[in-house]
């Protein structure tokens, strides 16, 4: 099978305190010894992977003294201790010096100020890092993503590209809100698992291999409602073949499949496969490595698999097809329904919904994004602000986040309706037009958003006469391109 593409390493990027060199433990003396008593790990966050000014503001509350005075006082003990005792951390030097063999630049990024990181970089050896940045140097430090976009923009790399060492929550923070990879190594306290970040014990035995292979790659899921499995139109199984190798894709979550096109789809295109009742199925290019929710589904509700891109990286990936009746955009168009009603009307879909988010939760992994698409049949309360449509915002409120809004914010300039391109009237014979919305998602959790786009292949001929169209579908698909993090599930020394 075609190996999920990678994004070359482009850089590493290091923390210090606690990381590259055991300065954490002479930190936490220095603040105990300002302090006049033993810390505790309720004391932890005011003191762990934060820059002097924050820690002295906080000690100077307790105390009374002018923060400015903690300050010094504060940095005078570090800078001390740090002259005396620095020591690498076990594994620094020796992924430094694997990564300079292999060509691929390094940078420290610390909340520590300029002083200190001077210290700390001789100790290390003249020219290990190419870039340093410090607290002195942007205008907010960790958990800011600030001091990790600086040091992307001094080496001219892509922060997606890259990967940072971190071993404190503040410091991954910060990391990931600048859109790297983060490899956690935990000093005194705790990181837990999460999508796109990678947890060992130390950096002993860490090579720049592990570290590429964290870097973000692509994957291009669909939704698409085959519209009764395809049957309408004429070579509809060739056509549908044609538009999933047309758009690229690597996964493509299907309703109204028809009950075998699944399979047969998967068959042609030399793919895995999970068909789950009669009318869901996901097919992926990627391994299936475990089926998830009720493979007896009915005709509504959600089904899903976990796919494997590569070593230590996976993606759950659910297809829903929730209820079509009472649809909610002929209620508002046709009969004027105000908006507390239309949402009084969305409760069978909400149930539905409300199920699906909770076999997500349920049979999930924290560590493991996650993608839902489906055919909704309702519109999304980003789109439409005059009514507050429950079904999205139950995923928004799950911390689902909906790709193709995150791609085209504005409803007014990218509508981005995928119902219905065969019906430009309404199927009554009353030369209505027909309510054209978006009712087909591709929403995600602990992903980033590349591109997101509607999908009809040709231009579709309108209802009835629909044959010999291009396109074999009622609905439009939606295509979402996915970086996908390639970091390794589990806790530390996993």
């Amino acid at each position: 099978m075609t190996p999920c593409p990678r994004l070359p390493l482009q850089a590493v990027l290091f923390d210090m305190d606690g990381t590259l060199v055991d300065t954490k433990r002479l930190w936490w003396e220095a603040v105990e010894h300002v302090a006049g008593r033993p810390l505790t790990e309720a004391d932890q966050p005011e003191v762990l992977g934060r820059p002097v000014e924050h820690t002295a503001g906080w000690l100077a509350a307790a105390s009374g003294a002018p923060a400015a005075d903690v300050a010094r006082e504060l940095h005078r003990e570090f800078t001390d201790r740090v002259r005396t005792g620095t020591v690498p951390r076990p594994g620094a030097l020796d992924l430094l010096d694997a990564l300079a063999r292999e060509g691929v630049p390094t940078a420290l990024v610390t909340a520590s100020p300029r002083t200190v990181a001077d210290i700390v970089l001789d100790v290390l050896g003249p020219g290990r890092l190419a870039v340093s940045v410090t607290a002195d140097d942007t205008d907010r430090t960790k958990p800011a993503p600030d001091p990790y976009l600086a040091a992307c923009r001094a080496l001219g790399v892509d922060p997606a590209a890259c990967v940072a060492v971190e071993d404190t929550q503040t410091g991954v923070s910060s990391a990931e809100a600048a859109g790297c990879a983060v490899l956690a190594v935990p000093s005194l306290a705790p990181i837990d698992a999460a999508p796109g970040r990678r947890l060992r014990e130390s950096l002993t035995g860490v090579t720049p291999e592990e570290l590429s292979a964290m870097v973000s790659g692509e994957l291009r899921v669909m939704s698409w409602n085959l519209w009764l499995g395809g049957s309408k139109v004429d070579d509809h199984r060739a056509k549908q073949l044609e538009a999933i190798l047309e758009c690229g894709v690597d996964v493509v979550g299907l309703q109204e499949t028809g009950g075998t096109a699944a399979q047969e789809l998967a068959g042609e295109l030399g793919w895995y496969h999970h068909r789950a009742g009669e009318n869901l199925g996901v097919i992926s290019r990627h391994p299936i490595t475990a089926h998830l929710g009720d493979p007896d589904v009915g005709f509504y509700g959600a089904a899903g698999v976990r796919i494997a891109l590569g070593p230590g990286c996976e993606v759950d990936v659910w297809t829903a097809h929730l209820h079509y009746t009472p649809y909610g955009p002929y209620e508002s168009a046709f009969d004027g329904l105000a908006a507390d009603r239309l949402i009084a009307h969305e409760e069978v879909r909400l149930a539905q919904m409300r199920d699906a988010l909770r076999r997500i939760d349920e049979e999930g992994d924290p560590a493991v994004p996650v993608v839902l698409v489906g055919d909704f049949n309702c519109p999304s309360h980003l789109d439409r602000p005059d009514v507050a449509w429950p079904v999205t915002k139950a995923a928004k409120e799950a911390g689902l986040r909906d790709s193709y809004r995150e791609a085209h914010p504005d409803p007014a300039v990218d509508p981005g309706h995928t119902w219905s391109p065969i019906h430009p009237v309404h199927e009554d014979g009353s030369g209505r037009p027909e309510p054209q919305d978006r009712i087909d998602y591709v929403l995600h959790r602990g992903l980033r958003v590349l591109d997101s786009r509607t999908y009809v292949r040709g231009t579709p001929r309108p209802w009835p006469d629909v044959a010999g169209n291009d396109w074999p579908s009622d609905h439009a698909a939606v295509v979402t391109a996915f970086g996908v993090p390639g970091g390794h599930r589990g806790r530390p020394g996993a």
